[in-house]
C-alpha cells in the first residue's frame, strides 16, 4: 500500500519518479550535484504546465490557445508568471515540449532558456539561473547532453499543474532526494527538513487567521510557512469563505541553494512570501527600525544540537552583548537549541504563538544534574515565566537523516492554563514506511485536536502542573509523566542515549578542569 503524505495524498509513485530522474543522470555528477540540475528542471516544469493552465483558462474564453498567448504577449499581467518560449503549434503542442524536443546544444539552450525565464520574471532572478547546464570540469561536460536529455525525458513523465500534484512539489523533491543522498553516501547530509505530516499537526495547531503574519527563522525550503497557508485556505474552505486576506509569510534561510528552493516554493503557489538569506543569529533580516519585528505565529525546526563547530561565535559573550536583546535567558551552553527558542520567543508579538522542533534531549538535558545545567537554567527560565503552552514527543524515525524521534515544543504569550504545561506522548502514533515512518492522516487530526482542546488522556496526553515540573528539575519531556505501555516508565533509547552524551560531555569537562588544576598544583 502506498504511503500517504498529511492531505491523504498517494506519495510512492512521486517518490518513485523523482528517484528514477535522479538516476537517470548517475554517474554524470556526483551526489551533491544531482539535486542542482534536477529541482531547477523541475520548477521550470511545474512553471510551464501551470502556465499552460493559465493559457488553457483564458483560451475557454477567446477559443484559441494561439489568441490566449497573444493576449498575454501584450499584458503579462493576466497571468501569474510569464513564460517566454513558444511551442511551435500552441493548438496542440505544451510549453515545455520546447524543452523536452531540444536535440542540438541541449546544455547551452536549456541554460539559455531558463536565463530568459528569470529575465522575465524578477522574482525568479537569481533562483533559476544559478545552474549553468554546460558547465565543465577540466574540459569535460559536468552533465552531457546525452544524460541531459535523459533527465529531461523522465521529468516529462508527469505533468506538475496546480491541480496534478500535491502543493510543497518543489521542497519535498528537496526533501527527498537530500534523504536518498545521505542513505547513498552513508553520511548524514547535515540538514533537516520536515516531514510533512509534522508540518500539517504544526499549521493545524497554530491555527492562524486570514492576514496574520507568520515567520519561520530557518525556513529551509519553506513548507512550514506554506502549510500553514494551506491549513487557513482549508479552514475558509469549511467556512465557504471565497474572500480573505492571506496569510504575510517571513522567512530566514542561510543556505543559499535552500533559499532559493524556498523562493521557488513562494512563487509556484502564489502565496505573499518574503524570503531573505543569511544567518538568522548572526544577522536577523526582519526589524522594525533597531528593534526585532515581531510576529503572530511562528513556526520552525532549526538544525538540532548545533554547537561550536557549525557555529564557532557562539559563547557567552554572544547571548550577553546581543544588539537586539534577544536572549532574556542568557547562554544555553555547548548546543544552541534554547538558543533559538529564545530569538522564537524575542520574535513573537504580545498575543504571538510558536511552535518548534527540537531533538528530545533539549527537554532533559541537564535536569538531574547531568549533562548542560545552562540549558537547564532556560528551560527554567520558559517554564517559571509560564510560556511554555505544551509539547508533544514525536515517533521515532520519522526525519530524513536521524533515527530520533524529536519533540514540537510550543511557546504562547497569551497562556490560558496559568501554571501548567500541557504534554503529549505520540509516540505510537506512526505507520510503518520505507525507509521512514509517517503519521497518517488520522493521527494527525487526532494530535491536532486533542492539543487544540487540551485534552487529557490516559498514557497519550495530560496536563501537568508547574510544581510537578519543578519537583522533576526542569524535565519537561512528555516521555518523563506519560507512561505509554505497562512497563514502570516508557524511557526511548535515542533518549537514553542523548543523557548519556550528556554525562560523557560532563566527565570529559570535569577531566580538563581537575588535569589544569593538577598542572598548577604542579601533581
Amino acid at each position: 500500500m502506498a504511503k500517504q503524505n498529511g492531505n491523504g495524498e498517494k506519495v510512492k509513485s512521486m517518490e518513485s519518479w523523482i528517484w528514477d530522474a535522479a538516476c537517470s543522470i548517475r554517474g554524470a555528477a556526483d551526489a551533491a550535484k544531482y539535486k542542482d540540475y534536477i529541482l531547477p528542471l523541475i520548477f521550470v516544469k511545474r512553471l510551464c504546465d501551470v502556465f499552460d493552465d493559465e493559457i488553457d483558462r483564458i483560451a475557454e474564453k477567446v477559443k484559441s490557445r494561439s489568441k490566449a498567448l497573444q493576449l498575454v504577449e501584450r499584458d503579462k499581467s493576466l497571468v501569474r508568471f510569464y513564460m517566454p518560449i513558444r511551442p511551435k503549434d500552441p493548438e496542440k503542442e505544451t510549453t515545455w515540449d520546447v524543452i523536452r524536443t531540444l536535440s542540438d546544444k541541449i546544455g547551452q539552450q536549456l541554460t539559455d532558456i531558463l536565463r530568459s525565464v528569470a529575465k522575465e520574471n524578477t522574482s525568479l532572478q537569481g533562483i533559476i539561473d544559478r545552474i549553468d547546464f554546460n558547465a565543465t570540469t577540466h574540459g569535460v561536460r559536468d552533465i552531457d547532453d546525452d544524460r541531459l536529455s535523459k533527465l529531461i525525458e523522465k521529468i516529462s513523465e508527469k505533468r506538475l499543474g496546480l491541480k496534478d500534484v500535491e502543493p510543497d512539489i518543489i521542497g519535498r523533491s528537496y526533501e527527498y532526494l537530500i534523504r536518498k543522498f545521505a542513505e547513498g553516501s552513508g553520511q548524514s547530509a547535515g540538514e533537516f527538513y520536515t516531514p510533512a505530516e509534522v508540518g500539517f499537526i504544526m499549521a493545524k495547531i497554530m491555527d492562524a487567521e486570514p492576514g496574520m503574519e507568520v515567520y519561520d527563522p530557518t525556513c529551509g525550503s519553506g513548507g512550514l510557512l506554506i502549510k500553514c497557508e494551506l491549513v487557513l485556505e482549508e479552514k475558509m474552505k469549511l467556512k465557504s469563505k471565497s474572500k480573505y486576506a492571506p496569510l504575510k509569510l517571513y522567512g530566514q534561510e542561510f543556505t543559499p541553494a535552500t533559499w532559493a528552493m524556498s523562493k521557488m516554493n513562494m512563487v509556484i503557489h502564489d502565496m505573499e512570501g518574503e524570503i531573505e538569506i543569511g544567518d538568522t543569529l548572526k544577522n536577523p533580516k526582519f526589524r522594525n527600525k533597531n528593534k526585532l519585528k515581531t510576529f503572530d505565529r511562528i513556526v520552525a525546526n532549526p538544525m538540532w544540537n548545533q554547537g561550536k563547530d557549525s557555529l564557532p561565535y557562539i559563547n557567552d559573550d554572544f547571548f550577553i552583548n546581543d544588539d537586539f536583546g534577544r536572549f532574556p535567558a542568557g547562554s544555553c551552553g555547548g548546543k544552541i537549541d534554547w538558543g533559538w527558542m529564545q530569538h522564537i520567543y524575542s520574535s513573537l508579538n504580545d498575543t504571538g504563538r510558536a511552535a518548534v522542533i527540537l531533538d528530545t534531549g533539549a527537554a532533559s538535558r541537564g535536569s538531574g544534574n547531568q549533562g548542560n545545567n545552562k540549558e537547564k537554567d532556560c528551560r527554567k527560565w520558559f517554564v517559571d515565566n509560564d510560556l511554555i503552552e505544551g509539547v508533544i514527543y514525536l515517533p521515532e524515525n520519522l526525519f530524513y537523516n536521524t533515527s530520533a524521534p524529536g519533540i514540537i515544543i510550543f511557546l504562547n504569550k497569551a497562556k490560558k492554563h496559568k501554571g501548567k504545561i500541557y504534554l503529549m506522548h505520540a509516540g505510537k502514533e506512526f505507520e510503518k514506511g520505507d525507509p521512514k515512518n509517517y503519521i497518517p492522516p488520522a493521527s494527525i487530526d487526532k494530535i491536532a485536536d486533542y492539543y487544540k482542546a487540551f485534552k487529557e488522556e490516559e498514557k497519550f496526553a495530560r496536563l501537568v502542573s508547574k510544581d510537578e515540573i519543578v519537583k522533576n528539575d526542569y524535565n519537561i519531556s512528555p516521555s518523563r509523566y506519560i507512561q505509554i505501555t505497562d512497563a514502570e516508565i516508557y524511557r526511548p533509547i535515542g533518549e537514553l542515549v542523548e543523557e548519556l552524551s550528556a554525562l560523557e560531555e560532563e566527565a570529559a569537562a570535569i577531566d580538563a578542569e581537575l588535569k589544569s588544576i593538577f598542572e598548577k598544583l604542579g601533581v
